[in-house]
Parts: structure tokens; C-alpha cells; sequence
């Protein structure tokens, strides 16, 4: 199972949201490299980058930090944050970035993301699906820093990308994120179970060595941790242990 530790970049420095919001932002540091670097140190071989300015502009704003994380943390990086043209994947893909998170553009315009994933595979980029469940408990997708609910669910778009490439999922259940009180077991148990054939990355919640045990036991493969390792004094060492 893959753990991702989770670095959240505004203006160069760590960050980190709660349920996106911008207004309930929480800093962490202002070296990520410094961050990027004990990660390794503690074992770890990914790493998962958000430029939340790139979010905000819908294109990249943080290349040249990302280029120097790349090289220099000796982790292998997944990043993303307003990638919206072939143009961000390629620079951030020369940057040294080994996978690329496509986001809203996965939802608002389904072909120009199709195109992506049979210009550069399934293996170069990953697909960041928000949810949030509604009144049913249907998985919905939300777009824009989770501030529109698209009508769209879970299940229709992973049947529309998996036609095109798709092998990894990046799923974040937006009531959880930054909340540390557990991920949605539920809702990747059984996205697990209707797509075998992907993996999923549970994020929101994750707050330790328990959840991914749980997650594990249940086939997801692979997890996203931030906030956790920030401040719920919880040791990377110990949810690498889990995961193995």
C-alpha cells in the first residue's frame, strides 16, 4: 500500500485547509524541502504535492519549487493543483513531477481530459475526484476548491475515464478533510469493489496507523496523510509500517 505524505504549498510555504477553505488555513513551515526531506528520512518514497495557488489561478504557480522538491527530496512526487492545459502536465511532468492530478478539469470538460490521458497514459497522471455525499448518500463531485457540487457522481465518472486510461484515483471525501476523525471507509470499500481494477488513494481524515490498517485490510491502495503527521503526533515511521 502507498503512502503519500501530503505537503500543501501557498506563497512557498507549508500549509495546510480545512475542508479547502482558504480562510482556515494553518501554517506548517516555510521550507518545504526541509519537510520533504524528513519525510524520506522516515521512509517514505512518495510524496503528494498541492500548489493551492495553482488552484487558485487555474495553472501552476509553484514550478520551480516543485522542480527543486523533485530533485533534491529523493521522493517520487505527485502534484497537482489548476492543472487545466497539456502545457501544465508537460512542465510539470519536466519539473520531475512523476504523476499529474487532474482535477475540475476532469468534470468540465470530460474530452480535452480524455485527450490528456491518450497523450500521456494512465501511468503519468492521476484523477483527483472531491466528493461529497448528498441527502442519499450518493458520492457527488465537487469542483472549483469544492464550492460547486456538480450533478455528476463518483461511479459516472470513473466509468467515463476508465474507457480512457485511467489506473489511479485520488479520492477526497471533502466533510473529512482536515478533520482528523477517520476517512470514509465506506465509500472507498465500495468504489474499491465496483472498479477492482484501479487504485484509490483514501484522503481526508487519515489519522493514523489504525486507518490505514483498515484501509489496507479492505484492498485500498494507497493513502494521503497531512494534517496528522502536522500536528495529531502521529509518526510517519509507524503508518509506513502499516501500510506494508
Amino acid at each position: 500500500m502507498k503512502i503519500y505524505p501530503a505537503i500543501d504549498l501557498i506563497g512557498g510555504q507549508v500549509v495546510r485547509l480545512s475542508q479547502g477553505r482558504f480562510d482556515q488555513k494553518t501554517t506548517y513551515g516555510s521550507d518545504p524541502l526541509a519537510v520533504a526531506r524528513a519525510f524520506a528520512e522516515s521512509g517514505a518514497t512518495y510524496l503528494h504535492i498541492v500548489d493551492l495557488d495553482g488552484a487558485r489561478e487555474a495553472a501552476p504557480q509553484q514550478l520551480p519549487l516543485l522542480e527543486k522538491l523533485a530533485q533534491e527530496s529523493g521522493l517520487r512526487m505527485q502534484a497537482g493543483g489548476g492543472v487545466r492545459k497539456a502545457e501544465h502536465i508537460e512542465a510539470l511532468l519536466q519539473a520531475g513531477v512523476e504523476r499529474v492530478v487532474i482535477g475540475s478539469l476532469a468534470i468540465h470538460d470530460q474530452a480535452l481530459t480524455q485527450r490528456f490521458f491518450e497523450q500521456f497514459s494512465g501511468d503519468r497522471l492521476t484523477l483527483g475526484l472531491d466528493v461529497q455525499l448528498d441527502a442519499e448518500g450518493v458520492a457527488r463531485v465537487a469542483t472549483h476548491g469544492w464550492q460547486e457540487l456538480s450533478p455528476l457522481t463518483a461511479e459516472e465518472v470513473l466509468k467515463r475515464y476508465l474507457a480512457s486510461g485511467l489506473q489511479q484515483v485520488l479520492c477526497t471525501d471533502i466533510s473529512k478533510d482536515g478533520m482528523l476523525k477517520g476517512p470514509n471507509f465506506d465509500l472507498y470499500s465500495q468504489l474499491q469493489k465496483q472498479f477492482p481494477s484501479l487504485t484509490f488513494l483514501a484522503s481526508g481524515g487519515v489519522r493514523g496507523v489504525s486507518d490505514i490498517s483498515q484501509l489496507k485490510a479492505a484492498g485500498i491502495g494507497g493513502a494521503i496523510i497531512g494534517k496528522a503527521l502536522y500536528e495529531g503526533g502521529v509518526r510517519l515511521e509507524d503508518v509506513l509500517a502499516s501500510a506494508r
